[in-house]
């Protein structure tokens, strides 16, 4: 079976797959999805060491999960990179033993160091920077809702962080125009919103929410204080009480406009309990396909 590759060799962070090879992934996790048994052999022979900083189920059991049904095998180590030796002796140590390096890290630096120092493609399975493994499951769900991602308007409310970042870096390349609506001083880092438009995105950053979120084919939503944040929970809970995503803020959007989020949710916080539940909710699709869009990134980066 001939697949497409990463040129690259790593995932570090979203821009390390090109705009090619994204579509690519896109279109191999939909056939992932719906013929999983000519795949089920692929990594068969092939270890995986799961590094875990943060707690996780989602991130977590879809790796897992990828890996088994992809035919290999994996161990998984939970706690801090590089607490008991410099990362780049964990890295030299697990590239001597493994296929590959899957990592869920607080800082981005650690991905780095890994993938410096790893003979092994490394994979970001979040930082502090990015989330590209979630925005790669959230651009299939949008496939498969819309029939294709052309002249879709993605609407992000919330937090300007990790998941805003990989979501407007890949809408950028895939022909998706984003709004981010954020309240003043957590917009995304300015750095990586130029990017996002000198890769040719239309990328709107506004403490507007309704303005927002007018016309958006999915409205989309993250918790206000993230994994290291419970200190700024309570400052950030006022901040953004005007940014939930409530049945009224979801009518500003199309009639057809679908509800996402990366889970998990703090429902009362920043999206109702009612919208999660609503036919237009499409959060454990989402959650579905990374198993799928993972799947699909082990194959192009492992096979």
């Amino acid at each position: 079976m001939r697949l497409p590759r990463v040129g690259s060799g790593q995932l570090r962070r979203d821009q390390d797959i090109s705009a090619t090879e994204l579509t690519q992934l896109l279109d191999l996790a939909s056939d992932v999805k719906h013929r999983p048994d000519q795949y089920d052999a692929v990594l068969a022979g092939k270890y995986f060491a799961l590094l875990f900083e943060k707690p996780s189920l989602r991130t977590r059991m879809t790796f897992e999960l990828a890996v088994k049904q992809l035919g290999g095998d994996f161990v998984t180590a939970i706690g801090g990179i590089g607490d008991r030796e410099p990362v780049k002796d964990v890295a030299r140590n697990l590239a001597r033993w493994t296929t590959g390096i899957v990592a869920r890290t607080f800082l981005q630096q650690t991905i780095d160091d890994l993938a410096q120092f790893s003979e092994r493609p490394v994979i970001n399975a979040l930082s502090d920077m990015y989330h590209p493994c979630q925005a790669f499951a959230d651009f299939q769900t949008l496939v498969e809702r819309f029939g294709s991602l052309s002249g879709l308007k993605l609407t992000y409310v919330g937090d300007g962080n990790n998941v805003a970042h990989s979501l407007m870096l890949n809408a950028a390349r895939l022909g998706v125009e984003t709004a981010i609506a954020t309240p003043k001083g957590y917009e995304p880092d300015e750095a990586l919103v130029r990017e996002a438009r000198e890769l040719g995105g239309t990328v709107t950053v506004t403490s507007r929410c309704p303005e927002a979120v007018a016309g958006a084919h999915a409205v989309y939503t993250d918790v206000w204080a993230s994994m290291g944040q419970e200190a700024q929970a309570e400052e950030r809970k006022r901040a953004f009480a005007p940014y939930q995503v409530n049945e009224a803020l979801m009518a500003k959007a199309r009639p057809d406009a679908i509800f996402m989020h990366c889970l998990p949710a703090k429902r009362g916080l920043e999206t109702t309990d009612a919208v999660m539940e609503s036919p237009q909710s499409a959060v454990f699709d989402q959650a579905e396909n990374r198993l799928h869009a993972q799947k699909a990134l082990m194959l192009m980066l492992y096979a």
